[in-house]
């Protein structure tokens, strides 16, 4: 089986440059309910989303992982859209958020009734290997998240369900960890439920300068992105400059072969796009696809970063983790 995209399959020489964390589309659950004032047509959507697109592929991106939960807007169609009309590749994702900031409602009540566990399963294992929503469109990743210092019980579910997809599938993971907690123990649930470590990358590790905490991460085998360059200077983000350093750090201690870089954007907001007060939209100046390319890359080659390795870091690490 090849690789899933929302366009079809392909192998994995044909991925390319690839961002491995980038939503085109999300909101937070709930959303949906505000759509009398927040509706906007598919085309302007669209239209919206391809000016990403135009800014990833003027630096030679050739695929995204959009791994945005079931529960905060996915959806495929209008994923297969904009792949054909920008000629992006996009791998969508089957999986739900941490419950804090999630939908838990539909899933804790059927945990309540006993059924939650085999139904997660049974979801993600058809929006893998048959499609989502009647589609046809199948998943090419899960995506997973945990809580602040905690995998809450709801959570868990997901990761023991998804450990058990790609055990029979091959399924990457990809991983949501909060405000730089949880690394170690995603990583340790994930294998000790029969995740397979060189397919699993466990997100948004930027969020935690500690290489204490990076090297504890790695100890199973894992792969560590750095994934939210350009959001920073909030409650909980450290700065880019801190981020580079604890980077460039395990690039010297010899893991360039299971490092990820991306930014975790959002690039249109599906409810009513939020108003920012000035302070928050000066700390998310950067935030923007073309940010790495445009500020981080070139500090980081001053730090020592060699072509031969950005290329792993984009192209040849996703070819393996896919392969």
């Amino acid at each position: 089986m090849g690789i899933q995209t929302v366009t079809g399959e392909l192998a994995p020489e044909q991925l390319g440059k690839t961002l491995m964390h980038e939503h085109f589309f999300f909101d937070y659950a709930g959303f949906q309910g505000d759509r009398t004032l927040a509706g906007r047509s598919i085309e302007t959507l669209l239209e919206e989303a391809s000016r990403a697109a135009a800014i990833m592929k003027k630096h030679g991106v050739k695929t995204v992982i959009d791994p945005t939960p079931s529960d905060c807007g996915r959806d495929a169609t209008i994923l297969k859209a904009l792949s054909e009309r920008t000629g992006i590749h996009i791998i969508c994702a089957s999986g739900y958020y941490y419950e804090g900031e999630g939908g838990p409602a539909y899933f804790k009540f059927r945990q309540a009734l006993g059924t939650a566990e085999q139904e997660i399963y049974d979801l993600l294992k058809t929006e893998v290997t048959e499609g989502i929503e009647g589609s046809g469109i199948k998943a090419g990743v899960i995506k997973l998240a945990s809580s602040k210092d905690q995998i809450t019980p709801y959570e868990r579910m997901f990761f023991v369900a998804a450990a058990q997809v790609q055990k029979e599938t091959g399924v990457p993971i990809v991983t949501h960890t909060q405000e730089g907690t949880m690394g170690p123990e995603q990583a340790k649930l994930l294998v000790e439920n029969g995740g397979i470590p060189e397919k699993i990358i466990i997100g948004h590790m930027c969020g935690n300068n500690d290489i204490d905490y990076q090297l504890r991460t790695l100890d199973y085998g894992v792969n560590v992105a750095f994934d939210r360059f350009g959001l920073q200077n909030l409650v909980g983000a450290p700065t880019d400059d801190r981020r580079i350093g604890t980077f460039m750090g395990l690039i010297a201690l010899g893991f360039e072969d299971r490092l990820f870089l991306s930014h975790d954007t959002v690039n249109v907001w599906l409810g009513r796009p939020p108003q920012m007060p000035p302070e928050m939209k000066e700390a998310l100046k950067n935030w923007q696809p073309g940010h790495l390319f445009e500020n981080i890359l070139p500090k980081m080659k001053q730090g020592g970063l060699t072509d031969e390795q950005i290329d792993k870091i984009f192209v040849r690490n996703i070819q393996r983790v896919f392969s």
